[in-house]
């Protein structure tokens, strides 16, 4: 009965929303799984797998670019993701001009839909594990609303989020609740955009267990899981991702696994595999690949992307 009962008010929020009704936010928060049909997964690419051509990153001249015609801007990025047959391209904001305006943003927007592609999201570097009214949270804070906005001018419907690492001299547990009390104040500006935030299993959120206590801590229908198949540290890391996909906004595949202890070893990543578990547990959303290796992106990139649309189909 209560599982009926969470279905009827999932099927009753999608209809809401298409209706352009906008329901009670604590009443539909991320506590619960998302109810979907796992039929409509679309492939993106994220303009990390480019990081080292473009000249610009994280504000400051880019050490590795090298001008020439392997140089990536947004516009290139985003016709590169047409060309390969993508829905989606996720504009990381390291790469934006430090002197990006309003206008640039428009642009991608414009461009994007002129290439028939959509602009699946961005993705931001905080740390939300410094206490509230600290400096370094209210720093934070700022960063992360200031690209609410961006990704709204850009139509960009999530921005993946860190917990971040520990500060010194803030507990695990201490660090957790900032995490879940600083994506509380975030999901409000975000909701009020109609842009997810999906929290990110990364520094030092390395298991299912400690992501999802965050997600369902915070208690936000704005607020859920941008599931990274490459960055949990577990004896199984699929069982993992099998954990989070129901929580999930917004999914990045990288070609590798970490292994070993501390995750400090790496293995090739079972992509099928993992398509096969989002599509087992209903996920409908953009498999966005994130390619991190140091290999050539232009020659590593596209066979990824074909066998990723042939699974994802």
């Amino acid at each position: 009965m209560v599982r009926t009962m969470q279905m009827n008010r999932r099927s009753w929020l999608t209809g809401a929303l298409g209706l352009g009704l906008v329901p009670n936010v604590e009443l539909f928060a991320a506590s619960e799984p998302y109810v979907r049909s796992g039929q409509g997964m679309k492939v993106g690419l994220a303009a990390y797998s480019f990081r080292n051509h473009f000249e610009w990153s994280r504000g400051k001249k880019n050490p590795k670019f090298v001008e020439g015609d392997r140089a990536m801007d947004m516009p290139k990025f985003l016709d590169y993701c047409a060309k390969q047959g993508v829905k989606g391209a996720e504009l990381t904001s390291y790469f934006f001009p430090p002197d990006a305006g309003e206008a640039t943003f428009v642009e991608c927007r414009e461009i994007a839909a002129r290439l028939g592609i959509s602009i699946s999201g961005t993705a931001v570097g905080n740390n939300f594990s410094h206490p509230p009214g600290s400096p370094e949270r209210k720093e934070q804070m700022a960063y992360v609303k200031e690209w609410i906005d961006k990704a709204a001018l850009m139509g960009a419907p999530h921005i993946r989020v860190f917990a971040g690492t520990h500060p010194k001299g803030i507990a695990p547990e201490e660090a957790e609740r900032n995490a879940i009390d600083a994506l509380a104040e975030a999901a409000v500006p975000a909701g009020e955009k109609k842009i997810y935030l999906g929290i990110e299993n990364h520094d030092s959120i390395t298991t299912a267990d400690r992501l999802l206590r965050i997600v369902r801590g915070v208690e936000s229908r704005w607020v859920g899981v941008n599931l990274d198949g490459g960055n949990f540290i577990a004896d199984d890391v699929y069982a993992e991702i099998a954990a989070s996909a129901p929580y999930a906004v917004n999914v990045q595949l990288k070609s590798e696994i970490k292994t070993g202890p501390g995750g400090k070893e790496k293995a090739p990543a079972d992509l099928e595999r993992i398509v096969k578990i989002l599509r087992d547990s209903g996920y409908d959303g953009y498999v966005v690949l994130e390619y991190e290796e140091e290999n050539d992106p232009y020659e590593q990139v596209p066979p990824l992307l074909e066998k990723l649309l042939k699974w994802c189909a």
